[in-house]
């Protein structure tokens, strides 16, 4: 029972808690000291506490005095700077002992509860964070959470995640963070073909009393996706092409270049339609517009060549360019005549210089290929000075006055020849046909020829009705209705007693005489032919009735 009271003596419990707020892992002070409680003990002298132990550890240690007799005090002192990351608690054990024999002993358990003081840098969970990202992503949405952590504790501890610019590019401007969470989000329209990636500095600081910050990266991947269409490029254009280009020409350079990526910038180029190119593939996606077929400006003097290109993106996307292509001219078309021969139809006495035709070519060749000067060959079966020609206009103009009656008709040549190089020509035979005028008056024949003569007839006073009297006879140097002559009784007009036929010339009676009738009779014929206006000439005869006895017999 004494053992006991004297144990219940020298047991002291206490918790000591030691408020170390200025002790770091990188501070260590050996002056810094605590003085813990004093054991009592009932018993004195040397019986009394004599000494004291501190169960081994690192941080502590035990500095023991004395003060005289029955005087010994204990402090703890720290030998090593505390962690409160590595141990927040510090359980120690103070042991008492007195003098006596046998020597008894108290214990103490002392609590040490580290403070925290904010002697930790936040650290993030990784120092690279890689997110990708498609390009076009929607505004607010969420590519990334980062976590950082603090190994303190209470403000010390608490984390505020920021941007850390660096440089003139402010990553606000694309993305956003969530100053608690540390949430990215996109603020931004992201492009792929502006941008294919963004490094962006983060840091994490804590709020404790002296901030300490840490900084991280984030490198955001952005994937491209198909928005962009292939775009078609002619870097060269030879423009106007020769109709003659040989296969194979070059017409025009194409560059085909697409903004996406991969597959979704893999185009592939073809022409549509029906056209006499070809794309031709240099390298890449480079391409050479080639010939690959005859030109023929006459045909088509312009070709609107369609050029499609396509890219390998899901879907595809497609654009097209049309390149016009002139085609130029060579001079291979001869000047052409409509007709191989001309029949031209010319009046007699029409005036020297009258233009009697034009003639005219079509040369299908353009400008000067197609300029056609004109000549004369040569003629034929007529007066070589008769005709001229104007060598640019085509007209033909007469020398001379035609005469009908002296040449009908003559021939001759044109040549149309262009003015390429080398010139081409080509001829047409024109006929020349000299058309009548009525300007030549009938002329009577023998024996009523001669002018201004009175010829005589008889017929017999017995002569029957339809008696042939005279024939006159009259030829007209025109032709066609010009030459076609008529006769007719123009004195005395009104006559019962002859009758003359109209295209015979042949003078009746058309009936018999009687005793009233007179015994001669002034007759003019007048000749006329058909021309307008119409000419005539008339011959005189007198017809004496006479007795049968002197009558001549006519065959």
């Amino acid at each position: 029972m004494g053992r006991r009271r004297q144990r219940e003596r020298l047991w002291i419990q206490c918790v000591v808690l030691l408020s170390l707020l200025n002790w770091s892992a990188a501070q260590i002070s050996y002056s810094v000291s605590e003085e813990v409680d004093k054991a009592n003990d009932a018993d004195t002298g040397s019986n009394s506490v004599n000494s004291y132990k501190l169960s081994p550890n690192e941080h502590f240690s035990l500095d023991v005095q004395s003060g005289g007799e029955q005087s010994v005090s204990a402090e703890l002192v720290l030998q090593k700077a505390l962690d409160r990351e590595k141990q927040p608690v510090i359980q120690l054990t103070l042991t008492a002992i007195d003098g006596g024999k046998p020597p008894r002993s108290g214990t103490l358990h002392i609590i040490v509860n580290v403070i925290d003081v904010n002697d930790n840098s936040p650290f993030f969970s990784q120092p690279l964070y890689k997110v990708r990202v498609r390009e076009n992503a929607h505004f607010g949405t969420s590519i990334l959470t980062l976590t950082a952590t603090d190994l303190d504790e209470g403000v010390n501890s608490k984390i505020v995640y920021s941007f850390f610019k660096r440089g003139n590019w402010d990553p606000s401007i694309m993305f956003s963070i969530n100053s608690d969470t540390g949430e990215l989000t996109i603020k931004g329209n992201l492009d792929y073909e502006k941008s294919p990636s963004y490094e962006i500095r983060v840091q994490a600081t804590d709020q404790g009393h002296s901030r300490r910050s840490t900084h991280g990266k984030v490198l955001v991947e952005v994937i491209d996706v198909n928005d962009n269409s292939p775009e078609i490029s002619v870097t060269s254009l030879m423009s106007p092409v020769k109709e003659d280009a040989e296969i194979g020409t070059v017409v025009a350079l194409v560059t085909v270049s697409d903004k996406d990526s991969s597959k979704n910038g893999i185009t592939n180029c073809k022409l549509t339609g029906s056209v006499p190119f070809k794309l031709k593939s240099n390298y890449k996606n480079d391409y050479s517009l080639v010939v690959d077929g005859p030109l023929d400006r006459e045909s088509e003097s312009q070709y609107n060549v369609t050029i499609t290109a396509t890219d390998e993106g899901t879907p595809p996307l497609s654009s097209t360019s049309v390149i016009t292509v002139h085609v130029s001219d060579v001079n291979d078309n001869a000047p052409h005549f409509s007709e191989p021969v001309v029949n031209v139809y010319v009046k007699e006495n029409s005036p020297t210089g009258d233009v009697i035709y034009t003639i005219s070519a079509f040369d299908r060749d353009s400008e000067e290929n197609s300029m056609i000067m004109y000549a004369l060959l040569g003629t034929s079966n007529s007066i070589p000075s008769s005709v001229n020609i104007n060598s640019d206009t085509g007209d033909i103009v007469s020398l001379q006055s035609f005469n009908y009656e002296e040449i009908k008709t003559f021939q001759f040549k044109v040549q149309a020849t262009d003015s390429g190089v080398p010139p081409l020509s080509s001829n047409v035979t024109v006929n020349v046909f000299i058309l009548d005028e009525n300007d030549n008056s009938p002329g009577i024949l023998a024996p009523y020829s001669e002018h201004g003569s009175v010829n005589t007839e008889n017929v017999p006073y017995s002569a029957e009705a339809g008696y042939f009297v005279a024939k006159i006879r009259a030829v007209d140097s025109d032709s066609g209705y010009n030459a076609l002559l008529s006769y007719h009784i123009s004195e005395p007009k009104g006559t019962n007693l002859f009758l003359i036929g109209t295209s015979t010339g042949e003078l009746r009676t058309k009936r018999r005489m009687s005793d009233n009738d007179l015994k001669t009779h002034p007759l003019v014929v007048l000749v006329s032919d058909n021309g307008e206006p119409s000419l005539s000439a008339t011959v005189s005869i007198d017809v004496v009735v006479v007795e049968i006895s002197v009558i001549l017999i006519r065959t």
